[in-house]
């Protein structure tokens, strides 16, 4: 035994209990560090990572209340692509209610002092099935962007565009030559609204726009169509001069409208054929590349000083010669 004692300590000569057991490498991770330390913008509780979720929450509050201002837009303003859009006010939410413009929802403030606005504004929502929702007006506050919204606030569902190959084939199940209308760079949602009326009302199949750079079917816009927006389709372009080559290859002729054009309206017999109308912004006209792919450029008379028509009235003209036109053809 003394034996067996002596050769445990020639092992391990400072241990009286004799040799120790090894770890067999496992506490080998326990010896390597850690690593560089991080920078303090990825430490938890270091001042820099507090200053950069500071910065970040800004950032994303200062996002969330510029969507509140264009989804508050609802005074004539246009809405993002598949956005709800918000009528303030208690002037404009009654016009748009009876004016017939589509609506999800009315919100309305808690403990709203209540006139014949306010009243005439239950009454048209009852009446076309429109929910109420009562809410605070901090929420209304935070819904409008700090508009001043009166207690009334209407939201107005996105517009449900069609493709612009959708008209040609709503003039074919007609068995009808295509009559469309088409608008490059009209940014005054009104002037969309009385374009869309005009081509309702002189059998247009339908009212192409651009989607960037230009008015959309908002509040405004319906309102002004006086109902017609509902009837007729309005057709929303990624590139409206594609759209319009695609016209000219499905065998429609694009007449644009133009002060200096080389012909005048009522000289026009592509008008009895299938044809796509183009009219640009007041002051600016057609662009360039528009201009240039259309197959004629006929001008409006005009004895007047007038030196330009908005588009409301010009598509008004053009759209009645053409029904004329049609008419006497048939």
């Amino acid at each position: 035994m003394a034996g067996n004692s002596q050769r445990r300590n020639r092992r391990n000569p400072g241990s009286k209990k004799g040799a120790s057991v090894g770890t067999g490498g496992h506490s080998r991770k326990a010896l390597q560090g850690k690593g560089p330390t991080p920078p303090g913008e990825a430490r938890k509780g270091h001042p820099k990572q507090r200053a950069a979720n500071a910065a970040l929450k800004r950032e994303r509050d200062a996002k969330s209340r510029a969507g509140m201002r264009r989804a508050g837009a609802g005074r004539g303003g246009r809405g993002g692509a598949g956005a709800a859009e918000l009528v303030v006010g208690r002037n404009s939410v009654v016009e748009a209610l009876q004016g017939g413009v589509p609506a999800s929802a009315l919100y309305v403030m808690q403990f709203i002092d209540t006139d014949d606005r306010v009243r005439d504004a239950f009454q048209a929502a009852n009446e076309r099935g429109i929910p109420l929702m009562e809410a605070p007006r901090a929420q209304l506050d935070q819904m409008t962007g700090g508009l001043n919204h009166q207690g009334l606030v209407l939201q107005v569902p996105p517009y449900e565009y069609a493709h612009p190959d959708d008209l040609v084939a709503e003039a074919a199940d007609a068995g009808e030559d295509a009559l469309i209308m088409a608008l490059d760079g009209v940014t005054d949602s009104r002037n969309l609204g009385a374009v869309v009326r005009s081509a309702a009302a002189f059998g247009a199949h339908g009212v192409v726009i651009p989607e960037r750079r230009a008015a959309g079917m908002t509040a405004g816009a319906w309102k002004t169509s006086s109902g017609a927006a509902a009837r007729l389709p309005v057709a929303r372009a990624t590139n409206l001069t594609r759209a319009l080559e695609s016209y000219q290859k499905a065998g429609l002729m694009v007449v644009g409208l133009a002060a200096d054009g080389e012909a005048e309206i009522g000289d026009l017999d592509a008008l009895t054929g299938p044809v796509v109308i183009v009219a640009g912004s007041e002051g600016k006209g057609l662009s360039r590349l528009v201009s240039e792919t259309c197959d004629i450029r006929v001008r409006i008379p005009m004895p007047g000083e007038t030196e330009s028509l908005n588009a409301g009235v010009a598509a008004g003209i053009v759209l009645y010669e053409a029904a004329r036109l049609r008419a006497r053809r048939g």
